[in-house]
């Protein structure tokens, strides 16, 4: 990989914010909302908690994923699906939160077939 997808973009304002309650937009509707993020430079994620559309579970967003912040509408805006977010590797935040090989089985699935950062047609 030659992009860190668990760094922020250059131009995305996650700074000096707590973006836990914030809603999570995919690039085709909604999927959640924010229970834990890490704003660490190059170890930064969302834990996001997909409430009903998912059955309660939760997933675990690289931040390069992040395409903007809207602090005043309290939302984040990832480049990707829901479909693809769904069919990423199971996350259970108790295993795999501190886990390496989670997080590059993760990495992996969200770059995989694809340039980073650019979303799919």
């Amino acid at each position: 990989m030659t992009e860190n997808v668990w760094a922020y973009r250059v131009g995305v304002d996650y700074l000096a914010a707590d973006l836990t309650g914030y809603g999570v937009e995919a690039l085709d509707g909604s999927i959640g909302k924010v229970d834990k993020h890490s704003d660490e430079v190059t170890d930064a994620y969302l834990v996001v908690d997909t409430g009903v559309w998912i059955l309660g579970k939760e997933v675990l967003l690289p931040a390069g994923l992040v395409t903007r912040i809207d602090h005043t509408a309290e939302k984040v805006y990832v480049d990707r699906t829901k479909e693809q977010i769904k069919a990423a590797p199971e996350f259970r935040r108790d295993e795999h939160l501190g886990n390496a090989d989670h997080r590059e089985a993760l990495g992996t699935h969200y770059l995989s077939g694809m340039p980073f950062g650019v979303p799919p047609a």
